[in-house]
């Protein structure tokens, strides 16, 4: 009896968080994943950087998207095209046959979805004029600030610095502007990059890199005062951090209990097992905390404390 009096006790943060990373294939991690979906214990699912993979509203992998977080402007991220089906194309040569231009993937499932769109910086504004533009509620792009934070369905999102470039290509904003734009070689200002901290109602906190480099804020902020226990970090080298300095954030300046490498800009893996000799390879022999390679459409349960407890 007592043992069933125990159960009947145990609060609602002792539930897990689930992560769905939604790549270009199956069961692997590939150059162009970006996309996650987090779920909270209480129902709220945020999707993270949209980029290419997610085959546009109709994926059927999304189902019900609370909240979307776009890290930057880049259309790897924002998502300029998309693949046309889950698994179309191979992971070396990722499917990416379907504009998504002016509006955007990330654009596109915020309305079928009615979700709401969370950035940083000055994107918002963008947001709200595409949502309008596109029979959606501009009240649906909501602003997190650098410094504070806002909470949708229980979940409390920060928006933190991320050292990389974060211009809009001007077609997204076509006409003559647009087009000027484009041939001077100059993007639209929406502000700087950003990463996000995410606390959900279990009491886990996440660290989202975005793109960036190394930045002392990694210490001082998310791991000194949010306490990230998971991070998903960015590894690819050339346009974000490289597996080495990667490996330093994680080892030095945020120190998660766990770690998703993302970002890797290469074909990693093959039938689901790590490469030899690849960027991700490189990343998980320096980390000195288990890292967790998101394999497309393995959900994985992180607990309140950052540690994997089920699908790694």
């Amino acid at each position: 009896m007592g043992c069933v009096s125990l159960a009947m006790a145990m609060p609602a943060w002792a539930a897990n968080v689930k992560v769905t990373p939604l790549g270009g294939q199956q069961g692997e991690f590939c150059p162009q994943d970006r996309a996650m979906l987090f779920e909270d214990p209480n129902g709220t699912r945020v999707l993270y950087d949209a980029g290419r993979t997610v085959a546009g509203a109709s994926d059927p992998r999304l189902g019900k998207v609370d909240i979307i977080l776009v890290s930057h402007m880049h259309g790897d991220h924002l998502g300029n095209a998309h693949n046309k089906a889950p698994n179309a194309g191979s992971c070396a040569q990722p499917d990416v046959s379907v504009s998504a231009m002016p509006v955007s993937n990330s654009v596109k499932i915020a309305l079928a979805k009615q979700s709401k769109i969370v950035t940083g910086s000055e994107m918002p504004p963008f947001f709200a004029g595409k949502l309008k533009a596109n029979g959606g509620d501009p009240k649906n792009s909501i602003l997190a600030r650098f410094g504070g934070s806002v909470k949708l369905g229980g979940v409390t999102i920060a928006t933190v610095t991320a050292a990389h470039s974060n211009g809009l290509d001007p077609d997204y904003i076509g006409g003559e502007l647009g087009k000027g734009m484009s041939e001077a070689g100059i993007a639209g200002y929406v502000g700087e990059a950003t990463g996000y901290v995410l606390t959900f109602s279990n009491g886990l906190v996440v660290y989202l890199s975005g793109d960036t480099g190394i930045t002392s804020d990694q210490e001082n902020v998310v791991r000194g005062y949010y306490k990230a226990k998971l991070a998903v970090m960015n590894i690819g080298d050339g346009f974000t951090t490289g597996p080495k300095e990667a490996a330093h954030v994680i080892n030095e300046l945020v120190k998660p209990a766990s770690v998703i490498a993302s970002h890797a800009n290469e074909v990693a893996t093959n039938g689901g097992k790590l490469l030899p000799g690849t960027k991700t390879e490189a990343f998980v022999k320096a980390v000195k905390v288990p890292v967790h390679l998101p394999l497309s459409d393995r959900t994985m349960e992180f607990d309140d404390s950052g540690q994997c407890v089920a699908g790694c």
